[in-house]
């Protein structure tokens, strides 16, 4: 398999290298440049940036490689073309203006840690291209052109030599052309630009220096015919007059001037041709008459020249005599034929298309993606404008920015207090019901995801039973779809925040005869929501057969490949409106984001062999993410930890209760053990019962954990534990955003076998700490934890690891089993949750639903005092002072 070099925006802005599988060949230069950087990445004191920096842009990359070595080479262009670099040298600084991190922020690709790299972390990788840049300067024995040369970029450093063009009132020549030199005069050597005729008076006799003030000029001459002709001719060493046809041949080539090392002057209205001509494109002037993907939107089309606006005949007559440049109300503005051409043609099309009776929302937002394939035509991004009327452009205000929709009441069987960001997370469901719009809920893991869409169906309830609503028939129940260790969370939540919501769910599991009878459309009229999983939805066929208000996905990864029967079959499903949830970026891959796009709003992103045609040019055009990115993040709602409007809304520390269900073996094994002691339970008395009871504790707890501990057999299947399935289901959101989780086990034995799991999920290895780890060595495992390199996870017995330790890097806690002592479990959470954590906390505290794990739990919660005062003193000893049906009782499995 081949591999390639891949940039990971890390959760603290850190850049970090790695490297991942490719089905793509990789060329022999590429590996040579991906292998160099490595090296230097992983070596202190060399700047893999600067390396990128300064590379050959015509070696292919991964496209987060890229995006960095573009931003890296706009820092190398900047740097080059500075003037007297080569005095400066270590003491140079380099600008980063706001218009080109505004733009490489928009052009971010799908990569691992996008969501992370913001405006602060951009700017800060373009001041360590500075300090790198300096400190290897430093450390260099040449001048920096020898510098820059050495590493093969195609970049010079700004010479002595400046080419001016500024505008001149001769109609027949109107443009004035000058070639200058930096010389220093006088006693004090003040600098001053001569013009370059002046040089050959300077240097007279010394051709050296002459030849080498001119090395720009020979470079720039090699690629130009205009400089080679001006320079043979002798005309370059004096002022000229220069016709528009001239002007436009000089004010295209600046590039390649300012990369041969000539500095250029150049009117301010210049900006490489993009004031030129453009076709500019506003729909949905005004709301539909109904609402949906399907409704239709007037647009208007209208021609640019510059900034003003011109007429077709105009853009025609420009056509038919243009040289490049033309004299516009006043200005100059650039008319190069070939783009008039273009532009032109595009606007014929887009007419056809106005006089026709509209675009449909999902086209007009397609448009926006891929404007050439509805208008026939290959157009630059800034050739081809899209916009917003003014009923669109303020729906999508509030799609982006949801602190400007208005609220919704929630209904009044929910029971919930919803944070601050969790109401506008309900109130931006509303609103995408309203217009139905199929809408993704990203919140981070811990946000909330599950009580903000039960406050949503409270809402569509209170419709139901008479409320005001729009956008659907509320006669209908919804669809919810998760994976199967997700049921009993769901159950949960929906009793302890919405218990009025009539819901079903669709599971053998959940129903004491262990079957699912088919279902009449009345009876699911009368529900709100119906809960079945991925592989259960291909299987009834009522499922299939009815059509849902919503159809609803939690963990929505599971329909990313769209080639599965599985995915297949949930796009299938007969709906009114969509809606995914998610705890991990979308963005990240592009097939991952067209397939549950092509189930959230179908056709939004083309077909498939569409969206693999656009994507397959987005290395070699960085405005395609763009234009991506402006398509989908209407539809998606990612909050992060990080987010400064959570933050303040949110508490350091999020506990969750994460239940988990229990294998076949296991309820085997569980229900057999529940029969021993019930027939030895009462043979025993005194210590040989509270002995025996402490026993059946131990085993009850490893057979939860996993049927092998149970067993001593040692081969710890996924198959058999459902803590094992839900730890994996966790641990791939954790690894996905690059996060570090710590896993608490109160037994020793299950530490080894948890982190060969753990290593398998994430591709690496993590650490175990356990009390037979040596002291001395536990110092080196925590460094090791705390340092910048990504060790995702360490597992750690609950006695070893439970106080003493400071494990800040983590902002993840997992309690695989628990001591039933809040005290102990506080403890080993604030090895994360402590001075020194920056980051928001999770704590998944798994429960077995239906064992004494769940009933202990239970307990807990109803009996608070329990827990402060009788377990943190005593341990698990109060449970041997139950009377025998008691035990019985608690130990009983209560699951179908």
């Amino acid at each position: 398999m081949n591999q390639e070099l891949n940039a990971i925006v890390m959760p603290s802005g850190v850049l970090m290298l790695e490297w991942t599988d490719t089905s793509e060949p990789v060329q022999d230069r590429s590996r040579l440049l991906q292998e160099t950087l490595f090296s230097r990445y992983r070596t202190p004191g060399k700047d893999w940036l600067v390396t990128l920096a300064f590379g050959d842009s015509s070696i292919p990359l991964s496209s987060s490689m890229a995006f960095f070595r573009n931003f890296a080479s706009e820092f190398a262009k900047k740097l080059t073309r500075t003037p007297d670099l080569e005095s400066v040298r270590e003491k140079v600084q380099v600008e980063l203006d706001e218009e080109l991190l505004e733009r490489y922020l928009d052009a971010v690709p799908p990569m691992t840690g996008a969501e992370y790299l913001t405006r602060k972390v951009l700017a800060r990788i373009w001041a360590r291209l500075g300090d790198g840049f300096r400190q290897a300067i430093s450390d260099f024995d040449g001048t920096v052109e020898e510098f820059v040369e050495k590493r093969g970029a195609g970049f010079h450093v700004a010479g002595k030599v400046f080419f001016h063009l500024v505008e001149n009132k001769s109609q027949q020549a109107p443009f004035a052309f000058l070639s200058t030199y930096a010389t220093r005069i006088g006693k004090k050597g003040k600098a001053k630009h001569l013009p370059l005729k002046h040089a050959l008076e300077e240097y007279g006799a010394e051709s050296g220096k002459l030849l080498e003030l001119l090395a720009s000029v020979q470079r720039a001459a090699k690629q130009s015919n205009l400089i080679r002709d001006l320079l043979d001719s002798g005309e370059l060493f004096h002022p000229l007059a220069m016709t528009s046809k001239e002007a436009f041949t000089f004010l295209k080539e600046v590039p390649l001037y300012e990369n041969a090392g000539i500095m250029c002057g150049i009117p301010n209205w210049w900006k490489g041709g993009a004031s030129g001509a453009s076709l500019k494109i506003s729909m949905g002037g005004a709301a539909p008459s109904v609402m949906g993907m399907k409704a239709l939107l007037a647009f208007d089309a209208e021609l640019f020249l510059g900034d003003a606006p011109i007429s077709p005949e105009e853009a025609r007559k420009l056509l038919e005599g243009s040289e490049g440049l033309a004299f516009i109300k006043g200005k100059w503005v650039a008319a190069d034929p070939e783009k008039l051409k273009k532009v032109l043609e595009a606007y014929d099309k887009a007419q056809a298309l106005a006089d026709e009776e509209g675009l449909s929302v999902r086209d007009a937002l397609r448009f926006q993606l891929n404007p050439e394939k509805f208008l026939g035509v290959d157009a630059e991004d800034d050739d081809i404008q899209i916009g917003h009327g003014q009923w669109m452009a303020s729906v999508m205000k509030k799609l982006v920015d949801p602190e400007s929709i208005p609220p919704v009441k929630t209904g009044k069987g929910f029971l919930a207090k919803l944070r601050k960001y969790q109401k506008k997370g309900v109130d931006w469901l509303w609103f995408l019901h309203n217009l139905q719009f199929g809408a993704c809920l990203a919140d981070d893991m811990g946000l909330g995801k599950t009580v903000e869409l039960l406050a949503f169906l409270s809402s569509l309830q209170t419709g139901k039973n008479g409320g005001p609503s729009k956008g659907g028939n509320l006669a209908k129940a919804s669809l919810l779809i998760i994976p199967a260790s997700l049921i009993a969370n769901w159950e949960r939540e929906i009793m302890r925040f919405f218990p009025t919501l009539k819901f079903f769910v669709a599971h053998p599991q959940a129903n004491k005869n262990g079957k699912v009878e088919s279902a009449d459309k009345s009876w699911l009229d009368s529900l709100d929501l119906v809960i079945t999983t991925y592989a259960l939805a291909q299987k009834y066929q009522w499922l299939k057969d009815y059509s849902w208000q919503y159809v609803i996905l939690d963990e929505a990864q599971a329909i990313k490949n769209p080639g599965t029967k599985q995915t297949k079959a949930v796009k299938r499903l007969d709906c009114e409106n969509r809606i995914v949830m998610t705890g991990t970026p979308i963005e990240n891959r592009l097939s991952d984001l067209w397939s549950l796009f092509d189930f959230l709003n179908p056709g939004l992103l083309g077909n498939a062999a569409e969206f693999k045609k656009f994507s397959s040019g987005m290395k070699d055009d960085p405005g395609r993410y763009a234009r991506l990115r402006k398509t989908v993040s209407p539809y998606i709602l990612r909050r992060l930890k990080t987010d400064k409007n959570v933050i303040s809304d949110l508490p350091e520390k999020v506990e969750m209760k994460t239940f988990t269900e229990l294998s076949r073996k296991q309820v085997a094994l569980y229900r057999k053990l529940v029969a021993d002691l019930a027939r030895t339970i009462a043979e025993t008395e005194g210590m040989q019962r509270k002995g025996l009871v402490l026993s059946a504790l131990m085993k009850f707890k490893q057979i939860c954990n996993h049927p092998d501990q149970y067993l001593g057999t040692g081969l710890f299947e996924e198959k058999d534990s459902g803590k094992f399935s839900r730890l994996r289901e966790i641990s791939e959101t954790i690894f996905a955003k690059r996060e570090k989780a710590l896993v608490f086990t109160q037994f020793k034995e299950m530490t080894e076998p948890l982190a060969d799991f753990l290593s398998g999920i994430f591709g690496r290895e993590g650490l175990v700490l356990h009390g037979s780890v040596p002291v001395n060595k536990r110092k080196t495992l925590i460094e090791k934890f705390q340092s910048g390199e990504y060790v995702p996870f360490m597992v750690l017995s609950l006695k070893a690891g439970g106080v003493g330790l400071n494990l800040t890097e983590a902002n993840h806690v997992i309690h695989f089993d628990r001591w039933w002592n809040p005290a102990v479990e506080n403890q080993a959470t604030d090895r994360a949750f402590r001075i020194g954590q920056k980051k928001n906390v999770v704590v998944h505290k798994f429960v077995t639903r239906g064992t004494v794990e769940e009933k202990i739990d239970l307990m807990l919660e109803k009996k608070a005092e329990l827990s402060d005062r009788i377990i943190a003193a005593t341990g698990e000893k109060w449970i041997t002072e139950m009377n025998d049906d008691e035990l019985i009782e608690l130990f009983k499995l209560s699951v179908a």
